[in-house]
């Protein structure tokens, strides 16, 4: 039966990066599958466009649950069941917060990372995919960091493991990867 690894965690907290290396420990000797959460997004039409309580500008809400196709999500989840792997890690910002998700998890991580140290980090990831900062900050500023707070933070406390996004985290992937052999 497979183990199923969910990782979340805030907007450039280091979800990607750790998942990323869990993968790269695990598939040495299992089968793994890597399901991440933005590749779930609905169509950007269909997804909630919402007022920013602090300017007014309209956004297109992607740091909502509402924006996440959970039903292809969870048909994702199901599949990989289906194809035999040993090891399924799911990553993504909701992944602690909806309940078919948490249900089939054997281990909860939260990667944590500071507000400074996020905005940094999508300013640097963002800017390279072309928006400018002025757009990225005020998305951040507006939008994102309320959402956080709102959809991401409150399940922290439900992890099994909260990691340190800031920090070298290869001594957790191996703890992780010697608990599930």
């Amino acid at each position: 039966m497979a183990k199923i690894i969910g990782i979340s965690g805030g907007s450039a907290s280091g979800k990607s990066t750790f998942s990323k290396k869990l993968v790269g420990l695990f598939e040495k000797d299992h089968k793994v599958k890597l399901i991440g959460m933005d590749w779930h997004y609905k169509k950007a039409e269909d997804r909630p466009h919402v007022p920013s309580h602090i300017s007014g500008i309209y956004y297109t809400d992607d740091n909502s649950p509402d924006s996440i196709d959970f039903e292809a999500f969870h048909k994702a989840i199901d599949d990989a069941l289906c194809e035999g792997n040993d090891i399924i890690i799911l990553e993504g910002l909701f992944v602690l917060s909806d309940e078919y998700i948490k249900d089939r998890l054997d281990l909860k991580v939260f990667v944590d990372c500071l507000p400074d140290e996020r905005i940094v980090r999508r300013l640097r990831r963002n800017t390279g995919w072309g928006m400018s900062f002025d757009e990225v900050s005020s998305v951040y500023l507006d939008m994102v960091r309320f959402r956080h707070d709102m959809y991401v933070e409150p399940y922290k406390w439900t992890a099994d493991i909260i990691v340190n996004g800031s920090g070298n985290t290869d001594k957790v992937c191996e703890m992780i990867y010697k608990n599930f052999n």
